[in-house]
This record gives structure tokens, C-alpha cells and sequence, in this order.
């Protein structure tokens, strides 16, 4: 028994030995996909550098557009706080004021969805 197992180890470092290079080459081959591997699909890989370079884009433009409402409606506070008609028109649009002498119509919201006629 003891033979047996010293002669298995003696056959599986001789086979080793002849084909050392086929095994490092195999072992090398391993490493450079197990790496490439880990560079695509990774936690830091290429493809999720790529959904977070599209979530940047979307944020910025989305930050762009919140920049331009805001500018907006900075300029309508100015207005609503020095100017007069802006004022006016205002309250006229929105509280249904009149100067003495006009008269208001309201006209019903329409409707937002279209329906389909009945039959």
C-alpha cells in the first residue's frame, strides 16, 4: 500500500514534469480569462462603467433642464415683484380679475382624455 502510493506520486511528478509548459501555458490561459473576464462583467467592469456613464448623461441632462426651470421662474419672480403688468396679468389669469366695467367668461376645462363615440 505504502509502495502503491509512493509510486502514484513518483508517475504524477514525472507526468508533471514533461508537461510542465502545457500546464503553465494552461494556467496562464486561465489567469487571462479569469481577468478578462472580471474586466467585462466585474463589479467595477466595463459594463457596468457603461450603464453609469448613461445615468450621468441622463442626471445631467436632467440637472440642465431643472437649471433652465429654475431660470424661468426666477425671471417670473422678478417680473411678479417690479412689474406692473406682469402683475396684472397675473391676477387677471389667475384670481379672474376685471377692471370696473369688463365682464369674465369661463369657459369649462377640456376634457383631457378623448373618448370613443358610443354606438
Amino acid at each position: 500500500m505504502k509502495n502503491d502510493l509512493k509510486g502514484i506520486i513518483q508517475n504524477l511528478a514525472a507526468w508533471a514534469h514533461r508537461y510542465r509548459r502545457r500546464l503553465a501555458t494552461c494556467a496562464v490561459g486561465l489567469l487571462a480569462f479569469g481577468l478578462g473576464y472580471h474586466v467585462v462583467f466585474g463589479a467595477n467592469g466595463l459594463m457596468v462603467y457603461e450603464q453609469k456613464r448613461k445615468e450621468y448623461r441622463q442626471v445631467q441632462e436632467q440637472n440642465r433642464s431643472l437649471q433652465q426651470q429654475n431660470q424661468e421662474l426666477e425671471k417670473q419672480n422678478k417680473a411678479l415683484k417690479n412689474d406692473a403688468q406682469a402683475i396684472e396679468k397675473e391676477a387677471r389669469e389667475r384670481l379672474h380679475y376685471a377692471r370696473s366695467g369688463e365682464v369674465i367668461y369661463t369657459l369649462p376645462n377640456k376634457p383631457t382624455t378623448t373618448q370613443a363615440p358610443h354606438k
